[in-house]
């Protein structure tokens, strides 16, 4: 029987390896901004403080993000058709170009990184990728009804 525990070691230490490797400042924009950029990309318009908790950030340092998403000209505010005192952030094209920018500079580092291996391990990680994309996605909210 396969031990979880540790699995679930391995797969942590590897996945943190391959991510500290695949990280990237395109164009200057730091991580921690690509994702929240990419985040409002997925999912927007998102509320701050909605995205400073898809993010797991408090939400000062998510004001600051938006503050130089916003001097970047890859985000807009708008006010929250649903409260007038709120505002929601939303991607620009160029956001969106950032994003798309960012992810494919990603791709050609994992590309790299998967460069030399054998077909057959290859295959081993392409028949993982469905169990590791859903514990990606963390638990499903609950439907409305």
């Amino acid at each position: 029987m396969t031990d979880r525990t540790e699995v679930a070691a391995r797969l942590a230490a590897a996945v943190g390896r391959i991510n500290r490797k695949a990280r990237t400042d395109t164009a200057s924009l730091g991580y921690g901004i690509v994702s929240a950029l990419a985040s409002v990309v997925q999912h927007g318009p998102l509320r701050p403080g909605d995205l400073s908790r898809l993010e797991v950030v408090t939400k000062p340092t998510m004001t600051r993000i938006l503050t130089e998403l916003e001097q970047r000209g890859l985000i807009v505010r708008e006010a929250d058709p649903r409260d007038g005192r709120a505002f929601m952030v939303s991607a620009t094209e160029a956001g969106v170009a950032a994003v798309d920018a960012a992810r494919n500079e990603r791709t050609g580092i994992v590309a790299g990184l998967i460069a030399d291996l054998s077909p057959d391990e290859v295959d081993a990680i392409a028949d993982a990728l469905d169990a590791l994309e859903r514990i990606a996605q963390g638990p499903k909210a609950p439907e409305r009804a």
